[in-house]
């Protein structure tokens, strides 16, 4: 069977084009096939070939029935001006041809093909053909039949690659990245041949085009909604395959509403600026939002929205009430603040509820009179906040849960949501996405890399109420940053945790990967000196010529994030350093904390203030899975946000540097 883009295409094609799909799907799998989608381009051919030994043909499918054949000899009595059978077909393969300049003596043959004629008829209906001119084909091409095969209108000998790349570019502009969209840079030789831009390899565009129907016309779904996941390693281009199926599907269908969730506002205002600089607009109906931003447009007028309490407010209130209830436990406040987080990633429990949930992968067990206390201890916390008239944010989910099943919230209702970083959402959060979904059409495309999230809390798509079997696409190549830098990562990532199967981890191909400089790391003696060597370091970057979008600065916490911002523009001058989540992407040097930098990426980043995670690691108040967590969870954020990098990573660290890290700068 060939290898054909899309595997299925959306039920919006002329049957004609239908029909030739399902006949090009037979041939061998020496044939690698393209089906044109970018209704942007409406004057394209319906197909491109590429053999495997590098010949190309061009198809192009006319809807001309029998009706409209007239033997040669007739046509030349027919006025020009009179609609001639093939002639639009033609001129459509000639005009595109003419916009690829190729050299006369190119091998690239194109072909019109007359799903409702017999061939015998095609060719009694046809002028003279020159060599330069389309071939054409009847019915029987598509069903084998009068000596017909697709192999007899290929050219004899191949196309140069690079030349079969600017056909493909010419033919699916929905997969071409531009330089601006990405960190990567391309080869000399395709500098050299005026390709600056790059294409979606063919993993991607297949998670790209796969399943793209939003109108079922009756097709009777296995579920209430159509389901999509790309699973890929740091640097795949999962956020690029988001943002290029958004534009598919809202050009295929214009009219339908989307949704764009993402955790974490610098990703939000990123995806929504680089759709903008794609599209040139950004239309009315597809909305961009945070969780968190969705839920406070939903939030009833009639509620007070408020805002939750701050982590410092929350983490006094936890250890109070640990102090009062649970003190005498084995339970330490940190149990207690990652149950009650738990319980409210959850459909709302009740006390019966939640002594029988099943809490595997929690990273600790309790027995029944254990999760009894903590029941109290949360049904206190959740006392306290409610005498304070507050909220903490697992609570505005399940606030709105609440009011859509007693019918006093109507959730909007979307024909696709697309989420990128899911796997930084809890399961209670999908649950409320699925049911804003259109039921029995509505389309949910996922991106995650279960590396940095599922892993971490030991979730899988199973327990976030997401069957993903025979939905997943898996993405091992990074394009975005060097093998240096991600062999580091890796490298990491194992030592920290050894014991992780390597069936959990989506493990990146380091082959082809381009070199780079290896990750630096620089060592001070306090955490001022640390602010100020950082200062000095973007001067020096900014002074030899690095645009300031080139750097991203991740601290490890907000304060010594917006210590940075006015140390660098201090010295600097105002807006040379700002925080992303703040403003829309622009030439300025970004600076966030690392728990906000999934998802976007740079060609040079710093990782500041990492002693502190690493001090928190070593509390003498935690217990030993305690530890584990902790540690799990801050191997996860460095790996993270190291592979945010393209092309260069400065470490900084106060102190003796770790054992970790030892060997691997």
């Amino acid at each position: 069977m060939a290898h054909i883009l899309p595997e299925t295409p959306p039920s919006i094609v002329p049957t004609e084009v239908l029909k030739t799909f399902k006949a090009l799907k037979k041939l061998p799998d020496t044939f690698f096939i393209w089906h044109h989608l970018a209704p942007w381009v409406p004057h394209a051919p319906d197909f491109l070939i590429i053999t495997h030994d590098q010949k190309a043909l061009l198809v192009k499918v006319s809807a001309a029935s029998d009706t409209e054949i007239s033997p040669a000899a007739q046509m030349l009595l027919i006025n020009d001006r009179c609609p001639r059978l093939g002639h639009q077909e033609n001129a459509v393969l000639r005009g595109f041809l003419d916009t690829l300049e190729l050299p006369p003596d190119m091998p690239l043959e194109s072909l019109v093909v007359f799903p409702n004629i017999r061939h015998k008829d095609v060719l009694e209906s046809r002028l003279k053909r020159s060599p330069t001119d389309p071939h054409w084909a009847g019915r029987e091409l598509l069903i084998g039949e009068a000596d017909l095969s697709w192999e007899m209108f290929l050219p004899d000998r191949p196309m140069e690659r690079l030349w079969l790349e600017k056909l493909r570019r010419a033919f699916t502009p929905e997969t071409i990245v531009p330089p601006s969209l990405t960190t990567r840079r391309p080869p000399a030789e395709k500098n050299i041949a005026g390709l600056a831009d790059f294409l979606l390899d063919y993993d991607q565009e297949g998670a790209l085009k796969a399943d793209l129907e939003l109108d079922p016309d009756g097709d009777q779904l296995a579920s209430d909604f159509r389901l999509n996941i790309v699973n890929g390693v740091a640097g795949s281009g999962k956020t690029l395959i988001l943002l290029y199926r958004l534009r598919l599907l809202y050009h295929l269908y214009p009219h339908k509403r989307f949704l764009v969730l993402t955790h974490n506002k610098p990703l939000r205002k990123d995806l929504e600026s680089r759709f903008y600089r794609l599209e040139g607009k950004l239309p009315e109906n597809i909305e961009w939002h945070t969780f968190f931003s969705w839920c406070h447009a939903l939030w009833p007028k009639d509620q007070a929205w408020g805002s939750p309490v701050s982590q410092t407010q929350r983490a006094a209130l936890i250890l109070q009430i640990w102090e009062s209830d649970l003190q005498d436990t084995a339970l330490t406040p940190y149990k207690l603040q990652s149950e009650i987080d738990w319980i409210k990633d959850q459909q709302p429990l009740t006390k019966a509820r939640y002594l029988k949930s099943d809490r595997r992968g929690r990273g600790f067990g309790l027995t029944l009179e254990q999760r009894q206390r903590l029941w109290r201890a949360y049904q206190a916390y959740q006392a306290d906040l409610a005498q304070k008239k507050a909220l903490d944010w697992g609570d505005i989910p399940q606030r709105l849960w609440g009011w859509m099943k007693k019918g006093e919230l109507t959730l909007p209702s979307y024909d696709a949501i697309l989420i990128d970083e899911v796997q930084f959402f809890a399961p209670l959060w999908l649950d409320l996405i699925k049911r804003a979904l259109k039921p029995g059409s509505g389309h949910l495309f996922l991106v995650a890399d279960p590396t940095q999230g599922f892993l971490g809390r030991k979730t899988t798509w199973k327990s976030m109420g997401v069957d993903a079997r025979g939905r997943t696409s898996q993405l091992q190549r990074s394009y975005r940053t060097t093998q240096e830098i991600m062999q580091f990562a890796t490298l990491f990532y194992r030592n920290r945790l050894p014991d992780e199967r390597d069936a959990d981890i989506l493990a990146p191909n380091l082959l082809a990967m381009p070199t780079g400089a290896f990750p630096q790391v620089i060592q001070v003696a306090s955490a001022q000196d640390e602010i100020a060597r950082v200062a000095n370091e973007v001067t020096a970057f900014l002074t030899g010529g690095f645009p300031r979008k080139d750097l991203y600065i991740l601290h490890a916490n907000h304060r010594g994030a917006q210590a940075l911002i006015e140390a660098i523009n201090h010295r600097l001058g105002p807006h040379t350093a700002m925080e992303p989540k703040d403003s829309y992407p622009g030439n300025y040097v970004r600076v966030t904390t690392i728990n906000a930098g999934a998802g976007l990426e740079s060609p040079i980043v710093f990782l500041v203030g990492l002693r502190t995670l690493f001090e928190e690691e070593q509390s003498l108040r935690l217990g030993d899975d305690e530890r584990q967590e902790i540690i799990e969870a801050n191997t996860r954020k460095v790996f993270m946000a190291a592979t945010r990098a393209g092309q260069r990573l400065v470490f900084t660290y106060v102190g003796v540097l770790p054992k970790e890290f030892e060997g691997l700068f």
